[in-house]
C-alpha cells in the first residue's frame, strides 16, 4: 500500500503528515500490559497417602490386640522351647519316635503359654489393671487365664479332657497367684520369709544392719576385755618370775659372804 504525506506549513519547516485512512490502517504495536505472576499452588505430596496408609494398616490389627499378642507370642515360645526338651526326654524314655514325642509337647507348652498369658491380660484389663487390682481379684484372674488355658490344652488331647483340664490348670493358675502374693512384699515392706522369721515361735531371728553391726561391737568390744585380761595375767607372771630371780639372786650372794671370811 503506498503512503500519501501532506505537507503542513510549521515555525520550523515543512512537516509530512500523515491521513486519516493511513493512520488508522497501520497497525500500531500492541501495548505491554504488566501480567500478574501466578502464585504457586501447593502440590500434593506422598506424606498424605502413606499417612492414609498407615491408618488402613494400623486398623487391621488394634494396638490392645498387639500389646496382648506380642508378649503372649514371646512367653508362649518360651514355653513351648522348653516342652520341646520335657518331650524329647518324655519321647526317649517312653517311645521309639522320641522327635514327633518332642513336636507334640513343644506344640501344647505353646498354646498353654500363650493362652494363659493371653487370657490374663485380658481379664487384667477388664478388671482395671494390674496396679488397680487386689490380691484377690489377681487370684480370679489367674484362675480364669488358668482355666482358659486347660480348655484350650483339652481341646487338643481330644474333647473328653476339656473340662478336667479347665478345672486342674484353673486350681494351678489359682495356687501360683496366691504364692506369689504371698512372696511379694507387703506395704510395709515385709516379705513372706521375713513374717516367717518374725514370728515368736520362729527359732530364727532376722536381723537389721544396725543390729548386725551393734553385735559385732560386742563382739568385738568382748574380744579386746580377754585380751586385757591375758595382758594382765602375762604381766602378773613377769612380776613373779623377776621377784623370784631377785630372790635367787640375794640368796646366792648371802650364801657366798661366809665363805670369803
Amino acid at each position: 500500500m503506498k503512503r500519501i504525506v501532506i505537507p503542513t506549513n510549521t515555525d520550523d519547516g515543512i512537516e509530512p503528515k500523515r491521513t486519516q485512512s493511513q493512520s488508522q490502517s497501520q497497525p500500531q504495536p500492541p501495548q505491554s500490559t504488566p501480567t500478574p505472576t501466578p502464585t504457586p499452588t501447593p502440590t500434593p505430596t506422598s506424606t498424605s497417602a502413606s499417612s492414609s496408609s498407615e491408618q488402613r494398616h494400623k486398623g487391621i490389627l488394634p494396638p490392645e490386640i498387639i500389646d496382648i499378642a506380642v508378649p503372649s507370642l514371646k512367653v508362649g515360645a518360651g514355653v513351648g522351647v522348653l516342652g520341646l526338651f520335657v518331650g524329647a526326654i518324655g519321647g526317649i524314655a517312653r517311645t521309639r519316635t522320641p522327635v514327633l514325642w518332642s513336636i507334640a509337647s513343644g506344640g501344647q507348652w505353646f498354646v498353654l503359654g500363650f493362652s494363659y498369658h493371653a487370657a490374663r491380660q485380658v481379664a487384667v484389663k477388664v478388671m482395671g489393671g494390674d496396679e488397680e487390682l487386689r490380691s484377690s481379684q489377681k487370684v480370679q484372674a489367674s484362675a480364669a487365664a488358668g482355666g482358659f488355658a486347660g480348655m484350650m490344652g483339652g481341646l487338643l488331647r481330644g474333647p473328653r479332657n476339656i473340662v478336667p483340664g479347665a478345672v486342674m490348670f484353673s486350681l494351678f493358675g489359682a495356687g501360683g497367684q496366691m504364692m506369689a502374693n504371698a512372696l511379694r512384699p507387703d506395704e510395709d515392706g515385709s516379705t513372706l520369709s521375713g513374717r516367717i522369721l518374725g514370728h515368736k515361735l520362729s527359732p530364727v531371728s532376722r536381723l537389721t544392719d544396725r543390729e548386725y553391726e551393734n553385735m559385732l561391737e560386742e563382739k568385738l568390744l568382748r574380744v579386746e576385755a580377754e585380751i586385757a585380761l591375758v595382758d594382765d595375767h602375762i604381766n602378773e607372771l613377769r612380776a613373779v618370775a623377776q621377784s623370784a630371780q631377785q630372790q635367787g639372786s640375794s640368796k646366792a650372794s648371802t650364801s657366798s659372804a661366809p665363805c670369803e671370811s
